[in-house]
């Protein structure tokens, strides 16, 4: 019997991270769930539709509400490997997601709590946290995927 619990879905949204990296993708990977099911997954996709809004979590968070027919996710649950950045952050509290459950810390744009955390703010949307979740794995498909990207000369990166 598979034990679906923290884990197993923050290993569901590691395995959309290493689909965004191999498609030349930060790899940071989301799933949502609601009912002990993933209804909804994302992937970063910026750099494929060169579009600076499609973070992992706002791919997962609009199929999710397309699935649905509602926008309010009220009783979802996200999973996201890397701790969301301001905008991410921002849709959370705006389709009223219930909890959040990220791996690793962001320490240049994490809005959940390492620069800042916008759960402190009087808005009008409180969500429950829960951080370093396979916190190791989710920095080291990161850390490999910038290291490989360093080792490329420098015309091939994709600076668009």
């Amino acid at each position: 019997m598979i034990v679906k619990d923290d884990t197993y879905f923050m290993k569901q949204a590691l395995r959309r991270a290493r689909a965004a990296a191999a498609q030349g993708e930060v790899p940071i990977g989301a799933v949502v769930v609601l009912n002990g099911e993933i209804i909804a997954s994302g992937r970063n996709m910026r750099e494929a539709h060169k579009n600076a809004l499609l973070h992992a979590e706002i791919v997962a968070i609009d199929r999710a509400c397309k699935k649905l027919g509602r926008w309010r996710l009220h009783d979802c649950t996200l999973y996201v490997t890397m701790e969301p950045c301001p905008m991410c952050a921002g849709a959370i509290v705006n389709s009223r997601i219930k909890r959040v459950v990220y791996g690793c810390y962001d320490s240049k744009a994490g809005a959940l709590g390492t620069v800042f955390n916008l759960a402190d703010h009087p808005l009008n949307h409180k969500y429950e946290i829960t951080s370093g979740v396979m916190e190791k794995e989710c920095a080291a498909i990161l850390s490999e995927f910038f290291s490989q990207l360093r080792k490329r000369p420098k015309g091939n990166k994709n600076e668009n």
